[in-house]
């Protein structure tokens, strides 16, 4: 449904390296690099993009607004976490069950160094509800 979700940054050699830190730990690479205007991630196609803004004004953040990477085990999680944190990342939710979401959701939040929430998620089937 959705092809790819873009963030502003208002220091793209920062934001990209800090993505490439955090985003590497759990499979996601650098699929396009365009000098001084961004980049897109993903895993087979590029799926999400860190820029500049393009109308030359400095990036904000949403309020009510966060990004979760799916991935594929609670150790990734904690390597997200701990990746986020060591590249200057802040505390929004350490690793752990996020049961008020279901018994199956495992996940993490941080504020990226623009302000913007983001999350790594596990979802384990073995506890969905059928």
């Amino acid at each position: 449904m959705i092809a790819h979700v873009s963030l502003g940054t208002n220091n793209l050699d920062k934001a990209l390296e800090f993505y490439d830190s955090v985003l590497g730990c759990i499979g996601v690479k650098r699929i396009i690099d365009i000098p001084n205007i961004g980049a897109a991630y993903g895993r087979m196609n590029p799926e999400f993009w860190v820029q500049l803004p393009c109308d030359g004004q400095p990036a904000g953040i949403a309020n009510g607004v966060h990004f979760a990477y799916h991935v594929e085990s609670i150790e990734q999680v904690h390597a997200f976490y701990l990746a986020a944190i060591e590249a200057g990342a802040t505390d929004e939710g350490k690793p752990g069950p996020r049961s008020e979401y279901s018994e199956a959701y495992y996940g993490c939040f941080v504020r990226d160094l623009d302000g913007h929430k983001i999350e790594a998620m596990f979802w384990d089937k073995s506890k969905a509800p059928e």
